[in-house]
């Protein structure tokens, strides 16, 4: 063997790893990792199809509901249920992808020719990112309104029309601030509120210091108008005085006089603004949640909590889809010789904690125990670090 023959063989053993675009390996993995992938996908959406139509389909039957309306229910029930099947379908259908290939002592040759575990998985990494964007997109465009849509015709199917007409009578709305409570006999998000009354509070000093809101007056009106840019005109209206929350005077305005007027700097409200906040807020978007959080100082400390957790948690949570990519290769290949069983098992035991530890927190940061931020993202960080770790440690 001459010198520059024994210098091609060392170069051969001193391959270096590379992130270079590699076209037959990375098109094999992506198309080993469509497979269970999609395969998943639909075992886990006819799953979920079927525990809701076990739990809700004797609602339609019982009120005789036409065929269509029971399909349009069951359709809009969907995109909720895949929010939650995206990542444990990403991390089962990575882990499955990389124990076959441990299997089959492909993962070995990859990493006998100068590649790294990390970089074998970089087509599942590519993948897990497009479904992570793909989750927030259901989060905020679809999932809200479908959940609405989906509960409102099962209450339909359950209660008839009666369901229809209570949605939008007797509606209660308490400003962020607690300065005012509304009571609408009649809501109408964008025309005329019918039968409204609106109660003011004050706040007052309280000997030790502390501050209370005590009721102050009390408007009763036939219909109110909301002027955008200008405030609210309500029209026939009783002015009523509080004394320690009762009644103690009461001024009335004649028919054919001028409505009564409350510029917007003073109640800011709005129909659309009260009609979002009456809204649960799981059914509101995050832009919804975050334009409420941002545009309501005064609002109490309690509510915030919930809003601000269910905010933070809305944005971390699709990240899962991406981080469980990162975990699911390192612990395939560290169960490589134990068999797909014993990984899958593993990753399974990984995203129940995960799940609990979730809903622990957004209990905590809802009750005020744990900061919202902390709350809605700690779990999903946790998440994170530890599938850094094996990758770090791990994966080599």
């Amino acid at each position: 063997m001459n010198q520059i023959e024994r210098k091609k063989i060392l170069a051969r053993c001193n391959a270096q790893r590379t992130f270079l675009w590699l076209p037959r390996i990375d098109l094999y993995v992506l198309k080993e990792f469509l497979i269970p992938f999609s395969i998943l996908i639909f075992a886990f959406l006819l799953l979920f199809l079927l525990g809701d139509i076990f739990d809700d389909l004797s609602d339609f039957l019982d009120s005789e509901s036409a065929f269509s309306v029971g399909v349009r229910y069951f359709i809009l029930k969907m995109p909720g249920n895949i929010q939650f099947i995206l990542p444990m379908t990403v991390l089962l259908s990575c882990m499955y992808t990389i124990a076959n290939f441990g299997r089959h002592r492909e993962i070995t040759a990859m990493r006998a020719s100068g590649i790294s575990l990390f970089r074998c998985g970089w087509m599942i990494y590519v993948m897990a990112f497009l479904v992570m964007l793909v989750s927030y997109w259901f989060n905020e465009s679809v999932i809200p309104q479908c959940s609405r849509e989906a509960e409102f015709l099962r209450e339909f199917a359950k209660k008839g029309a009666k369901y229809e007409e209570k949605l939008n009578s007797k509606l209660q709305y308490h400003t962020p601030d607690k300065m005012r409570s509304w009571f609408f006999g009649r809501f109408d998000h964008g025309g005329t509120q019918r039968n409204v009354k609106v109660k003011f509070f004050r706040t007052e000093e309280v000997g030790d210091g502390t501050v209370r809101k005590i009721p102050d007056w009390m408007l009763e009106a036939e219909r109110a108008d909301y002027i955008p840019g200008k405030g609210w005109y309500f029209d026939k209206y009783t002015k009523i005085e509080l004394l320690d929350g009762l009644p103690s005077k009461t001024i009335r305005q004649k028919n054919g006089d001028k409505p009564y007027f409350i510029g917007k700097d003073i109640m800011p409200e709005d129909p659309q603004t009260i009609e979002k906040t009456i809204m649960l807020p799981q059914d509101l978007p995050t832009s919804e949640i975050f334009h409420i959080l941002r545009t309501n100082d005064k609002m109490a400390k309690t509510l915030r909590n919930v809003y601000a957790t269910l905010f933070y948690y809305r944005l971390a949570f699709p990240w899962i889809c991406f981080f469980c990519s990162f975990l699911a290769l390192p612990l395939a290949a560290k169960n490589e010789r134990s068999g797909i069983f014993t990984a899958i098992v593993n990753g399974l035991a990984v995203v129940v904690i995960y799940q609990v530890f979730t809903e622990l927190m957004m209990i905590a940061g809802k009750g005020g125990y744990v900061p919202p931020v902390i709350a809605g993202t700690l779990p999903t960080l946790c998440f994170m670090i530890y599938g850094w770790f094996f990758i770090i440690r791990k994966a080599g």
